[in-house]
């Protein structure tokens, strides 16, 4: 027997379906069957002309934000070299447009309710006598407390780190505000691990899941490769079961970053969902 509670806690990643507005992105989350979203904050503050009246779209088409996600300019995701130089709040150079950018968007989730957003914070160093590993601490406890301030819960990204080192640095840092956005496909194409362990040892930060699969791979050092749910090597079963023991009530968010035939890969992700939730 499939748990309802589950298929109701499932949404879309906004910039997954590319929409050019929020008219589009309405057209779209309706070809996945799906209702509720993620969206991505970083349009609404760039472009208030084309997105400006998303909340009242949304409202009016039963469309339901479950938590927003804001990007850092700069980012160069070709190769693992290029992301871990280029990765979110790390780089010096774009430090300071990238705080004035989130805290932009930490005030448009504010006046739209919402109370999670994530992020990709970039490659956070494992030994602490690394000479950015203070830097990397004191940039997310300024921003953990951007978003406490509007009290809203920021999610760290997973998967350039292992789930042990991202703990051990969310011990160090002890913010109340920060937890975890788990993604399982993260850890396969960073080749950091298993997805399933991982969640074991995340667990007290999980606050949100995404939905997203991957294969390992045969080159160390290179990216692994994103496919559809179902299709990679994240084993849904064992996910599955161990997230109904170790996490409760947060939702599970379908995203897909390839491809050409996202839409009918996200409904796929929702049918893997169902059958393998019980």
């Amino acid at each position: 027997m499939k748990s309802p509670s589950i298929l109701e806690r499932l949404a879309v990643c906004s910039w997954s379906l590319q929409p050019t507005g929020p008219e589009d992105l309405i057209q779209k989350l309706r070809a996945t069957g799906i209702s509720r979203v993620q969206l991505a904050l970083d349009p609404l503050r760039a472009a208030p002309k084309i997105w400006g009246d998303t909340e009242k779209l949304f409202r009016e088409n039963g469309i339901t934000i479950v938590s927003g996600m804001v990007g850092c300019i700069g980012e160069d995701y070709a190769t693992l070299d290029s992301i871990r130089l280029t990765g979110g709040i790390a780089p010096d150079a774009t430090w300071e447009q990238n705080g004035k950018n989130i805290r932009a968007c930490a005030t448009i989730a504010k006046k739209m309710g919402l109370k999670l957003v994530t992020f990709h914070a970039g490659f956070l160093p494992a030994d602490e006598t690394h000479p950015t590993f203070a830097k990397m601490l004191q940039r997310l406890d300024e921003v953990a407390d951007i978003f406490m301030v509007q009290n809203i819960l920021l999610g760290l990204e997973t998967g350039q780190e292992t789930a042990t080192e991202l703990a051990a640095l969310l011990h160090k840092l002890n913010h109340p505000n920060i937890g975890v956005n788990f993604d399982p496909a993260n850890m396969i194409l960073y080749d950091k691990g298993d997805p399933v362990k991982a969640l074991h040892v995340l667990a007290p930060w999980i606050r949100q899941v995404h939905i997203k699969d991957a294969k390992r791979t045969k080159v160390p050092g290179t990216w692994g490769e994103e496919v559809p749910v179902g299709t990679g090597e994240v084993d849904w079963r064992a996910f599955f079961s161990t997230f109904k023991h170790v996490i409760f009530n947060v939702n599970l968010a379908i995203e897909r970053e390839y491809g050409s035939t996202r839409i009918p890969d996200i409904r796929t992700a929702r049918e893997v969902v169902e059958k393998t939730f019980f």
